[in-house]
């Protein structure tokens, strides 16, 4: 009887409108694997947020640290291969940091925010394989306005600027484990199958060690 392959992690992680969603959907039903998707439709802060970003940013961040490390434990804990959409790392790396270096996050809050992250992340395991999805801002605010999540129309450009210099600091400095970087501005996955076929292949080099 063959031997069941050990389950994996593979974490995509991206700005807003990068396409992390897209991607999450095509591996996993490529690979079969399950797929985590990040808490947005149920989620009873994002409005505000966008409305009155210094009034919920603490609330906002809390309630997504409490989401994604739900997902991790149950990960964890699981037997099947899963696929989550976006990082616990990229809410206190990026988007909390992000928020109080703007003035929307008081720095009480991050503070309280950022050493319960460091505690908790005590708890979990970093990814198998990290997807980061790179994206120039155009390409962002592209996906975005093609998506039409009423929520997101109120996102500054440079709001999204400064999230993508922090990313790319972030990546540049990931140690956790092993990343993968597509470049979304000429990588058209959710439109070319070809380029689908790279990233596939990609990942396959990196997990399973073939050409």
């Amino acid at each position: 009887m063959p031997k069941k392959e050990k389950p994996r992690h593979i974490a995509i992680a991206g700005n807003i409108g990068a396409g992390k969603t897209t991607l999450t959907e095509l591996l996993a039903r490529h690979y079969q694997w399950v797929p985590q998707y990040e808490d947005v439709e149920d989620n009873p802060y994002l409005n505000d947020f966008y409305e009155d970003m210094p009034r919920w940013s603490f609330n906002l961040q809390i309630y997504f640290l409490h989401h994604r490390l739900r997902q991790l434990l149950e990960i964890q804990r699981g037997k099947d291969t899963v696929v989550q959409d976006r990082t616990i790392y990229e809410d206190a790396e990026i988007f909390a940091p992000n928020l109080h270096d703007m003035g929307l996050m008081s720095k009480r809050d991050f503070e309280n925010y950022y050493q319960l992250f460091q505690t908790l992340r005590e708890l979990i395991q970093p990814p198998d394989l990290l997807i980061y999805i790179k994206a120039s801002v155009p390409t962002l605010v592209d996906n975005i306005q093609k998506r039409g999540r009423e929520y997101e129309e109120n996102i500054r450009l440079d709001y999204l600027k400064r999230l993508n210099e922090r990313y790319n600091q972030w990546i540049e400095h990931y140690r956790e484990g092993p990343v993968l970087v597509v470049d979304a501005d000429q990588n058209r996955f959710a439109e070319r199958e070809e380029d689908l076929g790279e990233i596939i292949a990609r990942i396959d080099s990196q997990l399973y060690g073939l050409f």
